[in-house]
Order: C-alpha cells, then structure tokens, then sequence
C-alpha cells in the first residue's frame, strides 16, 4: 500500500469540514465556517477581525462581511477598538456563547464516534494530532535559516 501522507491528511480535513458544514448546516442552520469563527473569538480569544481572519485562513474583508452577519443575527459583538483606527473588536454574546458551547460538543461527540467506528483510538488520535500541532506551533516560531 502506497503511503501518501500529505495528499491523505490533505483529503480526510477537506471531507471532514465538508461534513461538519452540512450537519452543522442541517441541524442548526449555521455554516461551519460561521461555526469557527464563534470558536476561534470564543474559545481561543482571537479578538480583533484580523486575528480571525490569519486564524481562518481567509480575508479581512471575508471576515468582515462574516462578522456583521454573525453581529447580525445576535451571535458576535463587534464595536470599534478603543485604540482608534479601522480595528473591531470582537467577543461572543451570551446567545454566541451557548451556541459554540453546544455545538462544539455535539460536533465532537460526533468526531468521536467517526473516529471510534474507524477502528482508531480516539484518545491517540487526539494525542497525536494535539502532539503534530505543537510541533507545528514550534516550527512556525523558529527564524527562517
């Protein structure tokens, strides 16, 4: 069996956020990178358009127009930086914060029965793939030589 690590991981995130976005789209009317972005300004304090734009991969524009949604339909908080310039602020709304606090465990009690069904252990999954991103986390910080 041909070992292609990279095209592997590439397609199994791919066909994993495709499946996140129609559960997520099916059952709570909520898109998965909607989704994400409440994670990543709720759980992991990225707290300004642009921090969430890097975290998401995608524009500042993309994430502005995201964000008056999400603002919008009462989920995010987005006032002007104190500090002045063109900079939002962002933070979840109480209604924000119980919408990623239960979609987040539903999602992942449905990770884990996909993991548990393949045969993999999850708490090594985890293990792994939380030891892989620290490399990562690692590496990105050390100078380019």
């Amino acid at each position: 069996m041909e070992q292609n690590l990279s095209l592997n991981l590439h397609v199994l995130v791919a066909r994993l956020d495709r499946m996140a976005d129609r559960i997520l789209r099916a059952e709570h009317n909520i898109s998965y990178s909607r989704f994400l972005a409440l994670t990543l300004v709720g759980e992991l304090g990225f707290s300004t358009q642009r921090a969430l734009a890097d975290g998401l991969g995608v524009t500042e524009p993309s994430v502005s127009r995201m964000t008056a949604v999400l603002a919008a339909e009462g989920l995010l908080d987005v006032r002007p930086d104190p500090a002045g310039g063109n900079r939002r602020q962002l933070s979840l709304t109480d209604e924000g914060k119980r919408v990623v606090a239960s979609l987040r465990q539903e999602f992942e009690d449905k990770l884990a029965a996909l993991v548990a069904h393949s045969g993999v252990p999850y708490a090594e999954f985890a293990e792994h793939t939380a030891r892989l991103l620290a490399t990562l986390d690692r590496t990105e910080q050390e100078p380019t030589r």
